[in-house]
């Protein structure tokens, strides 16, 4: 287990993140973050008498019987969103290869998804998830709220081991009744024996209610294995270890395959349902992945 940081230790490094995202999301993310996920939420606002070219999805149908004449909803884009943060505190967050772990990565991340939103006057909110929901922090406004959120991020310890995606997004589905734009934070490697995704019908539940994008957090390393040797290797979350020959050419191709095949299917899954996702490694400028995920949302 990580050891738990000092009050003093912690203080500095939220304030640490702090100026470093805060900066970022003023000079660079802002006016992104607006155009792309503003309007995107629309709140009914009256019903008015059916026009020749309104959008018959938009009827009435209860106004219509009621008064005997066509009736259509009007909707107004609302002037702030709700803004969820679905963070990944899986052990398998502590791997980190490159200088910096999974872990630090994510704060950083969701602290600049954070601060854009609070610059735009919306709620946000987190839910910290393993193979269960650990904590969930409702949505609100403020610069304190925000930082509540970040200390959490960085030194919150899940309760058990495993990953669920599946019961984030129910929970998210099922807490949120209004529509949020959700941020869904981890390595995403929660996969069948065959490499497909288990959270495929809790996703398509939420995106049907919620706008969600998939910021997908990796290690170069999780994608390939070096030739060392023999090594001894342990699951940081099932606890299972091995013995792993990677001088084995057969080994290693195996495993690329796989990691190959659970990118893919991943994908297409996203696809399917129209979800915008961006992979950011922990060697990566993270700036360049948000704007792209912005750009395409």
């Amino acid at each position: 287990m990580e050891e738990r940081m000092s009050a003093n230790d912690l203080l500095k490094k939220v304030r640490k993140i702090e100026i470093k995202t805060r900066a970022l999301s003023h000079q660079i993310f802002a006016g992104e973050y607006h155009s792309a996920f503003k309007g995107r939420g629309m709140a009914f606002s009256e019903v008015r008498e059916y026009q020749w070219g309104d959008d018959v999805r938009n009827m009435d149908w209860n106004v219509t019987a009621r008064l005997n004449s066509p009736y259509v909803k009007v909707f107004e884009e609302e002037r702030e969103l709700t803004v969820v943060l679905l963070v990944d505190v899986s052990r398998s967050r502590l791997f980190g290869t490159q200088g910096q772990s999974r872990k630090d990565m994510i704060a950083e991340i969701a602290a600049v998804l954070s601060f854009s939103a609070i610059l735009n006057n919306d709620k946000v909110g987190a839910l910290f998830f393993s193979e269960k929901v650990e904590k969930f922090i409702p949505p609100k406004k403020g610069r304190s709220h925000l930082l509540h959120i970040i200390r959490e991020i960085i030194e919150f310890e899940p309760t058990v081991d495993g990953t669920d995606i599946s019961e984030a997004l129910r929970y998210l589905t099922n807490a949120i009744k209004k529509k949020c734009t959700a941020f869904l934070l981890s390595d995403m490697l929660d996969v069948n024996k065959d490499g497909s995704p288990r959270y495929e019908e809790a996703l398509k539940v939420a995106v049907g209610r919620h706008d969600l994008s998939v910021i997908e957090v990796f290690d170069p390393r999780e994608r390939s294995i070096p030739d060392v040797g023999l090594v001894h290797i342990k699951d940081s979350e099932t606890g299972q270890s091995a013995w792993v020959n990677t001088s084995s050419r057969k080994v290693r191709q195996a495993y690329e395959e796989w990691f190959a095949n659970v990118a893919g299917t991943s994908s297409r899954l996203f696809m399917k349902y129209n979800v915008d996702k961006v992979s950011i490694g922990v060697d990566d400028d993270y700036v360049k992945g948000l704007m792209t995920l912005f750009s395409n949302s």
